[in-house]
C-alpha cells in the first residue's frame, strides 16, 4: 500500500501536466516580437496572433520587446517557462545571425524549440541604370573589370543585406565595397542618385522605383521567382548557381516545451498559412507563406542557417 501510494505521488505531477497539455491553451498566450510595433515582423505577428486566437479560442497577445537587434526579446523568451504561454515570433537575423555577431544571452539551438517557419522574404539585386548593364551576367563582368570601384549600400554593418552582398561578392568573385547607412531608406536614396551602384534589398522598399524605371532589377535572391516581380529571374538561374538568400519569419518556444504543444501550434499555424486571407496579407508585405513546415524541418533549417551565416561572417571578417 505504501509503495503504491509512493508511486502515485511520483506520477501525479506527470498526470497533472499531461492533463494541462491536453487542454492547452487554457489562458492567454503571449507572443513576443523582438522589434518595435509597425515593422514587417510585428505586422505579420499580429496577423498570426489574431488568427490563432480564433482557432485556439484563447487570446494571443503581442508583446513588443525591442532592443539589441532583437536579442532582448529573444533572451526574454529563452528564459521564460516552457509551458507554451510565452512564444517568440522573429525574423532570421535574430536567431541565425546575431549569435555570431554579438554577445547574446541565449543559444539558439540550446534554448529554443523551433515550432514553424511561417514565411520567407526574397530580396532584389537592384542597380542604378547609369551602369548601363541589363543582365546579371553583364553586371558581374563589369564588377570584375572594376575591382574596388563599385559600392553597395546596406542598412548597416551586420544587416541581412550586408551579409547577403558579402556572399554575393564571394560567389561572383567580385570586390564591391560596402557602404553602411543608418537604415535602408537613406541607402536607397543614394542608390537612386548614383552615390552607390547596387543593393540587395527586400522587394517592397524598391518596387515602386523598379516599376518606374529608376532602378533596374537584375535578379531575385530566392530559388523560385517571386510573384511580386514575376518578370525578374532568380540570381541562381542567371549565372550564379546555388545563390539563395531569403529573410524568413518563424515561431519559437522555450526549449523543453511539451511536444504536444509544439505540434498543436505547428498544425494550426500551417493551416492558417494556406488560407487566402493570410496569403493576401503576407503578399502585401512581400512575404511568401511557407506551407506544411514541420518542427523538425524548421529546426534543421535554422541550424543550417546558423552554420552558413557564421561561415560568411568569419570569412568576410564582418563586424557589427
Amino acid at each position: 500500500m505504501c509503495l503504491f501510494t509512493g508511486l502515485m505521488l511520483l506520477l501525479c505531477p506527470w498526470l497533472a501536466w499531461a492533463q494541462d497539455t491536453s487542454k492547452y491553451p487554457s489562458k492567454p498566450i503571449h507572443m513576443v516580437v523582438p522589434f518595435t510595433a509597425s515593422g514587417p515582423t510585428d505586422t505579420m505577428a499580429r496577423v498570426l496572433a489574431q488568427k490563432l486566437s480564433e482557432v485556439l479560442e484563447e487570446a494571443v497577445i503581442i508583446e513588443n520587446k525591442a532592443g539589441a537587434g532583437g536579442s532582448i526579446g529573444a533572451e526574454f523568451v529563452a528564459h521564460a517557462p516552457a509551458d507554451g504561454y510565452t512564444l517568440l515570433f522573429t525574423s532570421a537575423g535574430v536567431v541565425s545571425v546575431n549569435p555570431s555577431l554579438n554577445k547574446v544571452g541565449f543559444d539558439t539551438m540550446r534554448d529554443f524549440a523551433p515550432i514553424v517557419k511561417t514565411s520567407s522574404l526574397a530580396s532584389l539585386l537592384v542597380v542604378n541604370p547609369n551602369l548601363k548593364v541589363k543582365t546579371l551576367d553583364e553586371f558581374i563582368k563589369l564588377a570584375r573589370s572594376k575591382p574596388g570601384q563599385l559600392n553597395y549600400g546596406t542598412s548597416g554593418p551586420g544587416s541581412a543585406s550586408h551579409l547577403a552582398m558579402e556572399m554575393f561578392n564571394k560567389m561572383a568573385q567580385v570586390n564591391i565595397l560596402h557602404v553602411p547607412y543608418k537604415g535602408a531608406a537613406p541607402a536607397v536614396t543614394d542608390l537612386l542618385s548614383g552615390n552607390v551602384q547596387v543593393m540587395l534589398i527586400g522587394i517592397t522598399p524598391v518596387l515602386q522605383f523598379v516599376n518606374a524605371g529608376k532602378l533596374l532589377a537584375l535578379g531575385v535572391s530566392s530559388l523560385q521567382p517571386s510573384p511580386m516581380v514575376p518578370q525578374v529571374p532568380t540570381i541562381a538561374s542567371s549565372g550564379l548557381a546555388g545563390f539563395e538568400v531569403s529573410n524568413w519569419l518563424g515561431l519559437f518556444a522555450p526549449i523543453n516545451t511539451p511536444t504536444a504543444i509544439i505540434n498543436k501550434l505547428n498544425k494550426e499555424t500551417n493551416a492558417l498559412m494556406k488560407t487566402d486571407d493570410v496569403k493576401t496579407k503576407m503578399n502585401k508585405e512581400g512575404l511568401d507563406p511557407v506551407i506544411n513546415n514541420t518542427p523538425a524541418q524548421f529546426r534543421d533549417y535554422v541550424q543550417s542557417e546558423i552554420i552558413r551565416w557564421s561561415k560568411t561572417i568569419k570569412e568576410s571578417n564582418i563586424q557589427n
